[in-house]
């Protein structure tokens, strides 16, 4: 008996499982030109959001996108995360800079909401997070979000989204919606291919234009089908990028003759990534499957510059320096199961392991304290996150009403999370004695990122239970209601309960109505609950020596930290499905309630000895040569209103070819309806959620985003074109002032191809014809003029991007 392991595990999302899924390809060739999309794309069975057999993207209760892995291969960009942003409007994937690891480990988001409120599975089974926690003024500060990019395009056959809540069916942050990335199987067939691109583009920053024709990228990727047995299958991916950084640095007025001494945009990456994907039937009731991927990626990305000084003179740069930021990142996702039949119900016992380490070095830098002595480079430590999951799942369908799937599950969560101290020049003085001459009064650790010191190490697990019933019956023809329940039990924070209603009424063959009511949690993380770090944090330009702590800790106890509790959420949606012939349209609204949200605080700061922003109490409180601290707390509230429009209209032509067009936006609005004040006894209390940090929740993703596409294909011809609208984004600072807005902006994307079932693959495009930039950063917001644009623009600031593709199936 056929089996296919994409559609098999869940451990969280078990129920995936007991599905039906197609069985192994003979061959699954890439994209070919005669199909502008896959055939009858909104008949494709889906198993995200619903755990009935047989259900379709147009026939389900909540509204979920169905992305083909030929729509993600079609564009500039390998990125799994810049090309799911592309064509998914309610996605959004800015690109920051100068923002430490965030540079290299960039976190996406679901209808505007924090990136760790979305679940990510892979072949239905909950993906790991990144040991990652972003604790810079990005959009997501705060979170520990799943790094997207660490599973390459070629690796994929589709990509589910379930844009809605789904807490109920999958546990801990579906608050948002479920990603669920399915990976290619196949006995036979196999594929190769190189991109190549680079950037030609005229830069117009604020204090100065110039025009950039370089910053290359390459990917080279292959992938190869292997039958082996009656019906078994292995199917192996791999992967190389390396990418050239790109630079958007403004002109710096401090020095003279003014000249680009910054780094500003995408970091240098060279990175390795494989994937396996493998399946068999034991019996002729039993089978087994099992996925594994790799990543060890490389990044460089840079901070701040150090100009010209005494100090820097001392430490051996007379000429100024530009620290560099090196994350090497290593990454595991793992899985494994057993699928059968027992008693008349379909079960599903899985495990899986992922693993995230994050180490990072500091080069080209200087640690002042230690003068002329100084290292160059330094080690600076390392992050890690690890998951274990064990699941059983069962479902049934029962001849009762119309039918009625019957589902339930257990599921055991192991997770651990670590910090690594880094070497001891990379954070902290020299050993007495050993140094004589060093600046005054210098800070110690690395410029640009200091490592983490033996007080920030830390070894932290936690082990959470959960079980669920997910019943859903066709009631009548037109009838369908669905209701889920799932219990959930953590070692350091206790239970949580929570439950999901679904109803679909087809009015007519050409028309439905659909809606849900859910609650919905995600839980804090590992790394939002114990990270701590002393870091150099950019505010108003200049670098503060700022610390990170554990709510919990003393000093974010005496600044008026408490033990972190779950986020609590309320989704409602309704929404209608409109079908006729090659043309389908859904429109859903929706609105998001989150209560006792989870945010990072306020850079708590001692002020200045001295003048009148200096507070003795907070300096009482802080260790020696901190100047400012911050925790997470709760206590946030938001709302979130929006409706997500899809349409859809497939023609095929006697002469003309096929052409395939798309129409989907997202209108999206999030509001701040409550924020933490302060329970600690200081005089005055510190604010802990100012003006920048509503802001970004609110305006720091576009409120309109509406994406285009005609996909025209003829025999092996074929060519698409995307215009994506992108509405204001608003990069908030402390002061109306020192807002900087990224405008209402169009990006056009073209790509022409050829294309055979069998043999050669060629594609020549551009991304961003017409070299869109969003606004530049103005003069009195960016002093050191490393900020030329704003790092919250969804469609990132590099500029118009040629490329070309070459490959050959088989």
């Amino acid at each position: 008996m056929l089996f296919c392991t994409s559609l098999l595990a869940t451990s969280s999302a078990l129920a995936l499982a007991a599905q039906a899924a197609p069985p192994a390809q003979e061959a699954q060739a890439a994209p070919v030109a005669d199909a502008a999309t896959p055939e009858e794309e909104g008949d494709v069975i889906v198993v995200t959001g619903t755990r009935a057999e047989g259900r379709t993207r147009l026939d389900s209760a909540s509204p979920v996108d169905v992305l083909s892995g030929a729509s993600l291969q079609r564009q500039g960009t390998t990125e799994l995360a810049t090309a799911l942003s592309a064509v998914a409007p309610s996605i959004d994937f800015p690109r920051p800079a100068a923002n430490d690891g965030t540079d290299a480990i960039r976190p996406a988001t679901l209808r505007g909401l924090s990136p760790d409120q979305t679940l990510v599975l892979i072949n239905g089974i909950r993906g790991h997070t990144s040991a990652l926690l972003n604790t810079n003024g990005t959009v997501g500060r705060g979170s520990a979000a799943v790094d997207l990019n660490t599973i390459p395009t070629v690796a994929l056959d589709r990509i589910e989204v379930l844009r809605d809540g789904a807490s109920a069916q999958y546990g801990s942050d579906a608050i948002a919606g479920v990603v669920n990335l399915r990976l290619r199987e196949a006995r036979s067939g196999g594929g190769a291919q190189v991109n190549y691109g680079f950037y030609n583009t005229d830069v117009d920053t604020a204090n100065g234009r110039r025009s950039v024709t370089g910053e290359n990228a390459v990917t080279a990727s292959l992938w190869q089908g292997i039958g082996f047995g009656e019906d078994g299958f292995l199917t192996v991916s791999g992967e190389y990028l390396k990418r050239s950084p790109t630079n958007r640095a403004d002109f710096d007025r401090r020095v003279t003759p003014n000249r680009i001494t910054g780094r500003y945009g995408d970091p240098e990456v060279e990175q390795y990534t494989g994937f396996v994907n493998a399946g068999t039937s034991l019996t002729d009731d039993w089978s087994l499957y099992a996925f594994g991927g790799y990543q060890d990626r490389d990044t460089r990305s840079a901070a701040f510059p150090r100009l010209a000084s005494a100090t820097t003179a001392l430490a051996g740069y007379p000429n100024g320096f530009l620290p560099i930021i090196n994350t090497k990142v290593q990454d595991l996702n793992s899985a494994a199961g057993l699928r059968g039949n027992l008693g008349g119900f379909d079960v599903d016992l899985s495990f899986s392991y992922g693993r995230n380490k994050i180490g990072f070095r500091t080069l080209n830098s200087a640690n002042y304290a230690y003068g002329s002595t100084t290292p160059r480079d330094f080690s600076d430590g390392a992050l890690i996150y690890d998951q274990y999951i064990v699941g059983l799942d069962a479902t049934r369908r029962f001849d009762v009403f119309q039918s009625l799937n019957v589902a339930f599950g257990l599921e055991g969560r192991r997770e651990g999370y670590k910090i690594q101290a880094g070497e001891q020049a990379s954070y902290g003085y020299p050993p007495a004695g050993t140094v004589t001459g060093a600046a005054a009064n210098a800070a110690p650790g690395a410029q640009g990122f200091g490592g983490f010191s033996p007080l920030n190490e830390t070894e932290r697990s936690r082990r959470n239970v959960s079980a669920y019933v997910d019943i859903e019956a066709q009631v009548t023809d037109k009838f369908l209601a669905g209701l889920a329940g799932r219990v959930e039990d953590y070692s350091d924070f206790g239970s949580t309960v929570n439950g999901k209603l679904s109803l679909r009424y087809d009015v007519a063959d050409w028309f439905a109505l659909r809606g849900t009511a859910s609650t919905g949690f995600r839980a804090p993380s590992l790394q939002q609950q114990y990270f701590t770090q002393i870091a150099q944090v950019v505010q108003n330009g200049v670098p503060v020596q700022t610390g990170t702590y554990p709510s919990v800790s003393p000093v974010g106890t005496a600044l008026g930290g408490l033990p972190l509790e779950p986020e609590k959420s309320t989704n409602l949606s309704v929404g209608t499905v409109i079908r006729s012939g090659g043309f389908d349209l859904t429109v859903d609204a929706y609105r998001i309630h989150i209560r006792n949200q989870i945010g990072l605080s306020e850079n708590i700061s001692a002020g200045t000895p001295g003048t009148a922003t200096y507070n003795p109490q907070v300096a009482a409180l802080l260790p020696a040569d901190v100047s400012a601290a911050r925790f997470f707390i709760n206590g946030l509230a938001t709302t979130t209103k929006g409706i997500d429009v899809v349409a859809h209209y497939r023609w095929r032509t006697a002469g003309a070819g096929a052409f395939d067009f798309t129409l989907a936006g997202n209108i999206n609005d999030v509001k701040v309806t409550r924020v933490p004040t302060s329970t600690a006894t200081l005089n005055p209390a510190p604010t802990l959620f100012a003006r920048s940090r509503i802001l970004t929740l609110e305006d720091g993703t576009p409120q309109q985003k509406v994406t285009g596409t005609v996909d025209w294909s003829l025999d092996r011809l074929g060519a698409l074109a995307r215009v994506t609208y992108y509405g204001n984004v608003n990069q908030a600072g402390t002061t109306p002032a020192a807002d900087v807005f990224t405008g209402n902006r169009a990006i056009t994307d073209l790509e022409l191809r050829y294309a055979a079932t069998k043999g050669a693959q060629i594609g020549l495009g551009v991304s961003n014809l017409f070299d869109v930039y969003p606004r530049e950063t103005p003069l009195a917001n960016n002093p050191s003029g490393v900020l030329g644009f704003p790092y919250y623009s969804p469609f990132g600031f590099n500029g118009r991007y040629l490329y070309a593709r070459l490959g050959l199936n088989w």
